[in-house]
């Protein structure tokens, strides 16, 4: 299968920290991180804009999702949230996904970060 994240910008937070892939199409947002089979990849990370809900329909693996505010600053993180899941955040209004236990490289380039 051809990389789902090919192609889409992607933010570097600081070197040597995995690069996060931008889903900010519509499209992009629909495909996401479904399909994949990877389980456990540090290198992969995607931000999600303007969104304070997301779902793990279609998922082969869990997820650690990082709910983010308006300046980047993280407000919550759920970890290893299973598939056929929804889980929505108010205070958010971006949120990065990994593979379940591997948010702990992102989070520690993120402002506010707080290991749970």
């Amino acid at each position: 299968m051809r990389d789902r994240l090919a192609g889409l910008p992607r933010l570097e937070l600081i070197a040597g920290t995995p690069r996060v892939a931008i889903a900010s199409s519509h499209r992009s947002r629909r495909r996401g991180l479904a399909g994949r089979k990877v389980v456990a990849d540090s290198s992969l990370a995607l931000l999600l804009p303007r969104t304070r809900s997301v779902h793990t329909v279609g998922m082969a693996f869990d997820l650690d999702v990082i709910w983010l505010d308006s300046t980047g600053t993280v407000v919550r993180v759920d970890l290893g949230v299973p598939p056929m899941r929804v889980r929505t955040c108010l205070r958010a209004v971006q949120v990065i996904e990994t593979p379940a236990g591997c948010s702990a490289a992102v989070l520690a380039a993120l402002p506010g970060a707080v290991f749970p």
